[in-house]
């Protein structure tokens, strides 16, 4: 009866790792195609919104003045500028982000801003590595106060009048 046991167990336990890597590899699969979906690459353009020249120094951080841009000051899409409305941003890798980021670390859902009451909130939609407001993981929908880096992966991002 013990042998029938363990085999039972064994075989088990076989059964519970096959499920977890075809879920890890599902996931992965899902994360790294997301962008591809429709069979064709998708490539940011350089820049959104308004025209607008090389990415500019860091911007001082100021109480009181309102946001305008978006601005990439890291990563393969530096100098992008993206003129802030009324609608929220939503940046990763999926091809139907408002700002589409190729950085290996970054989820094809990643971060969204959105706008409440004047000021500007960075929400992680879950993402694999976590989204970063300076040096501080964001864990709920957090202010993100003109010229403090937004780091998802090796992009970085930040408010500008």
């Amino acid at each position: 009866m013990p042998e029938l046991v363990i085999t039972v167990a064994r075989f088990g336990f076989l059964i519970l790792l096959w499920i977890f890597v075809f879920t890890v590899v599902g996931v992965i699969r899902r994360d790294l195609f997301a962008g591809a979906r429709s069979g064709r690459l998708v490539a940011a353009p350089r820049t959104l919104g308004a025209a607008t020249g090389p990415a500019a120094k860091p911007a001082k951080v100021k109480r009181g003045r309102a946001a305008h841009q978006l601005v990439v000051t890291a990563g393969q899409l530096a100098g992008t500028r993206i003129t802030l409305g009324e609608a929220q941003i939503t940046i990763g890798r999926a091809e139907d982000s408002t700002l589409v980021i190729t950085d290996d670390y970054a989820s094809a859902r990643h971060a969204r801003l959105v706008p409440r009451d004047g000021q500007w909130f960075v929400e992680d939609l879950g993402s694999t590595n976590g989204t970063y407001l300076d040096r501080a993981k964001v864990t709920g929908p957090t202010p993100v106060p003109l010229g403090v880096p937004i780091r998802i992966g090796r992009t970085s991002l930040e408010l500008r009048p």
